[in-house]
């Protein structure tokens, strides 16, 4: 039964990417109109949400729950990254003797 799992998800996987990968080139440059419809959109959205779904059902059937979920153009991340270059060590002051 593994083995018929883990075809579903190499399957479930290459077909995301693929997907994911036609969406990427037909994007237009911001300010452009998209040529896929509204509804359309909507459509390759909920399929990828169908996607993860039966991924994360399918890798904690095998014991490895996956941490991958789908990112969309206008989605707000819920992490802030920081650059930390640039950044220095401050000095130790020295500790004042009152």
């Amino acid at each position: 039964m593994d083995t018929d799992l883990k075809k579903e998800l190499d399957v479930l996987v290459a077909l995301r990417k693929v997907i994911s990968g036609m969406i990427r080139d037909i994007t237009p440059e911001p300010g452009m109109k998209h040529p896929l419809s509204d509804a359309t959109l909507e459509d390759v959205k909920q399929g990828f949400l169908l996607i993860a779904a039966r991924e994360k059902e399918i890798s904690e059937a095998l014991g490895k729950p996956s941490l991958h979920r789908p990112v969309y153009k206008g989605d707000k991340p819920k992490t802030n990254v920081i650059k930390m270059y640039g950044l220095k060590k401050s000095k130790d002051k020295p500790k004042d003797k009152s």
